[in-house]
Order: structure tokens, then C-alpha cells, then sequence
């Protein structure tokens, strides 16, 4: 799949899985030993991939001692968390170009790359090893082919209908849910899969450790443009990333200041260029997402989000135009959609805007990440980007997993205690599909 990284020199690199392709292109830029290098870099990022997906995208890290598992110390250092994603591939690579193309894939985690544990390399590893996997008709297929698996085995969808708390009984345990309506839905066990900073600042009764999630480092945000073009812009592949000229400042002021920088690095997605059914021929489907920083409520940092939207559109028509040669942008565009923080915040309850959640870095993951299960209330368990591991498709689902497993294990010690038969199968069932599924996105 085409991927393509674009400079602020006009230069660009084509990314591929073939490094046939790849080794003239790194070796204008690295020298004649640059494709030993490149070697070098995949080398290592494909340790952090074997051992994350070994070590800690298939556990639970319920507490400090799950970290001090053997397995997962002698495996820390070999990780490199205590260095940063630039400072690592600074190591491989001497030109500008490859340490900014090599290390962008952080904003995939909404991190900076000069501050994000070096052990993402891995999702730069899995580009450039495994490729990009694309659903044909948009992501929303897999979310329909989750419920159509999930209808098949009885699950009962309730959609459009808010919950407003989650109900407790006197000795805290989960009972069920209440609607928005006043309807309330009992169960055994309850899943909340909603934005975990706002689950438990709002479906939740108030507690210091809630609060104190409001105040825990978040992702960034993204001002997002979705964009129906009357005809096809042929200068532009499946996936483009645009990179800033002053790259570093540009992470400053979305990860320091909470701003739009005055030159993005952003990234454009045009899924009409392989599936016919994201545009009627002859047109194009566009979606650039635009990295900012997240709602800060600081009055002495005013985000004036209209100006912002305005401004980033100008600089992302201007830049697409400048470094690809195309023309008429603009003009193209017969219909427009726009997410800003404060879109994500108010559709999808997400704190602060931030697209992927709570920070990712050292301290925000693992065991010092907020728990799958809640630690005072019984049958309450948490899943997505927020809680462990972590953001994005693959993680998340990830997540399910581990999820689903620790429900089996409580049920079953439920079932011990009480003698209670209740029928674990459907949810063994979802834990194994759900682990099927996650090895075929990452396949």
C-alpha cells in the first residue's frame, strides 16, 4: 500500500515492505552503509514488537508486582522505555529525513516523538515488516462484523440509549446500568467501553482517584477534515505524511503549549484511492487529520477553535499544493466535515479532546496505567484506549481480550463460591474470536 512521506525541501520517500524498493532510496540519503542501517533500526524495532506482543499486549498488569514478573525484567531493558523514540533511532540514521520519517508513527499513540519511550519503534517496525492493512469499506466493517459475530451469539444492541450511571449496590457491586431515559438494565457483570476519565468522573460517584485522572497527561487532539473533491488528486498516494521544516518546534507547541503549531505536520489519508466504495468514480475521499494540542483551560492560553480550523485548513491546502505540485485544491472541495477538540469531547465524551486518551508514556502504562477492573467495585471492568495497554485498533482489541479473560476468571471464582451455573461458553467464545481477529490485523 502506498505510503509516502513528504519534506519541507520537496523531497519526498516512499515507504514500502519492499526493501528493494527502499534501498535506493536510503541510500541517497544515508549513504552506500545506509541500507545497513536500515537493517540495524528494523532489527531493534522488531525486538520491541516480539517482546511487547509476548510480554505485555497479552497480560493484565494488575499491580507493581505484575512489572516484576522475570519475563518482563529481563525483557525491560532490551525495550528501551527510558529513551525516547528520536534519541533511539538517532542511533541508525544520521540524515534529518529518515530520524523525522522513522519517528512520526509516535502521533499514531498521540505522543512526541522526542519524548515517547523508544520502544514504539515498534509501529514503524510493523509498517515497514507487515505492511498497512486496510478494511474495504472503512473501519466501520469491522465494528459490523463484531456485531453481526456478537447477533449471532445472542447479544442484544441497545444503540441511541445514553447511560447516565452505573448501578451499584450498598456493597458496591455492579449491577447494571440507567439510562438517560430512567430505564435501568440489570446485569452480572458490566463493561463500560466509553471514554474511562469521563466514566469515572461521571457515571461514577465522585472520588479523589477521579479527579485525579482529569490531571494525568493526555494524548493530543487533532483538528480532522473530511473532504468530498469533485475529481481525483492524482499527486496524492493512500497515505501522506507531511512533515514540518522546524519538526521539533512543531511538537512543542502541541505537547507544551496545547496549540495549533504555525507548521503542522500532518497526515492525509485518500482511502478512494483503493476501495471504490469511499467514492464514485472520477472523485476523491479525502481525510487529513491535523495534530493539536488537547483542551486546556488555562485562561492565559486562549484556543480560539475557529481561527484554528481556519488556519489549518490554509496551511494544509497550501502545503499539499507546494510539495505534491497539485492545483485547485480548494476549489475541489463540494462538501466538508470538521472534528476539533471540542467536537471530540462533546460527540464522544473524551477528556480534554484527546484522541487517544491518557498519555502513553512510561508512567502512564502498564501497571501505573488505570486498571481493567475496578479496585473497590465488584463485576466493573474497563475497556479501550485509557486503560491497558493502551490506543489504537489492534490495542484496543488487545485489550478486549485480556479483558474478557480476566470476566472468565472472576465468573469462574464466582461459580466456586457460590455454586452459581452460570454459562461461561459465550464469553469464552468472544475472548477466542477476539484473539483470532487481533492476529489477523497484526498478521
Amino acid at each position: 500500500m502506498a505510503n509516502i512521506i513528504w519534506f519541507s525541501d520537496h523531497d519526498h520517500l516512499d515507504l514500502s515492505t519492499d526493501i528493494s524498493k527502499m534501498k535506493p532510496q536510503i541510500e541517497r540519503l544515508e549513504g552506500k552503509d545506509g541500507l545497513q542501517k536500515l537493517f540495524g533500526f528494523l532489527k531493534e524495532s522488531g525486538q520491541h514488537y516480539d517482546l511487547s506482543m509476548k510480554h505485555v499486549l497479552s497480560k493484565d498488569f494488575p499491580s507493581i508486582l505484575s512489572m516484576l514478573r522475570p519475563e518482563m525484567l529481563i525483557s525491560l531493558l532490551s525495550l528501551h522505555p527510558f529513551e525516547s523514540m528520536y534519541g533511539r533511532i538517532k542511533r541508525y540514521f544520521e540524515s534529518d529525513q529518515l530520524r523525522r520519517a522513522f519517528t512520526f508513527a509516535s502521533m499514531y499513540l498521540g505522543m512526541n516523538p522526542f519524548e515517547a519511550p523508544g520502544t514504539y519503534s515498534l509501529l514503524q517496525y510493523t509498517e515497514l515488516a507487515h505492511g498497512i492493512l486496510y478494511p474495504e469499506g472503512g473501519f466501520v466493517k469491522v465494528l459490523e462484523a463484531l456485531a453481526k459475530t456478537g447477533k449471532r451469539l445472542g447479544v442484544d444492541f441497545r444503540l441511541g440509549s445514553e447511560v447516565s450511571s452505573i448501578i451499584l449496590s450498598p456493597d458496591e457491586q455492579a449491577q447494571g446500568v440507567k439510562l438517560l431515559s430512567g430505564e435501568e438494565i440489570r446485569a452480572d457483570v458490566v463493561v463500560i467501553n466509553a471514554d474511562l476519565v469521563y466514566a469515572y468522573n461521571t457515571l461514577l460517584p465522585s472520588t479523589p482517584y477521579a479527579q485525579s485522572l482529569t490531571k494525568k497527561p493526555a494524548s493530543c487532539s487533532s483538528i480532522s477534515f473530511f473532504w468530498s473533491l469533485d475529481r481525483t488528486i492524482e499527486e496524492l498516494k493512500v497515505h501522506n505524511v507531511f512533515l514540518a521544516e522546524h519538526y521539533k518546534e512543531s511538537f512543542d507547541a502541541i505537547f507544551h503549549r496545547h496549540q495549533l503549531p504555525d507548521e503542522p505536520s500532518f497526515y492525509v489519508n485518500v482511502p478512494s484511492r483503493i476501495d471504490p466504495s469511499a467514492a464514485p468514480e472520477g472523485k476523491d475521499a479525502v481525510v487529513v487529520l491535523v495534530p493539536v494540542g488537547h483542551i486546556d483551560d488555562d485562561p492565559s492560553n486562549p484556543q480560539n477553535w475557529d481561527e484554528l480550523v481556519k488556519l489549518a485548513r490554509d496551511v494544509v491546502i497550501q502545503t499539499i499544493e507546494a510539495r505534491t505540485g497539485a492545483k485547485g485544491l480548494r476549489d475541489s472541495i463540494i462538501e466538508e466535515s470538521i472534528e476539533t477538540p471540542v467536537t471530540w469531547n462533546s460527540k464522544f465524551n473524551l477528556d480534554r479532546g484527546a484522541i487517544l486518551g491518557l498519555s502513553h508514556s512510561f508512567f502512564n502504562v502498564l501497571s501505573f496505567r488505570p486498571k481493567i477492573k475496578h479496585s473497590t467495585i465488584q463485576g466493573l471492568f474497563f475497556v479501550g484506549a485509557s486503560t491497558h495497554p493502551g490506543a489504537g485498533v489492534p490495542v484496543s482489541l488487545a485489550s478486549a481480550k485480556i479483558v474478557s479473560e480476566a470476566i472468565v476468571s472472576s465468573m469462574s471464582g464466582k461459580l466456586n463460591r457460590d455454586h452459581n451455573h452460570i454459562n461461561i461458553w459465550v464469553a469464552l467464545l468472544l475472548s477466542l474470536l477476539a484473539c483470532l481477529y487481533l492476529s489477523f490485523l497484526w498478521s
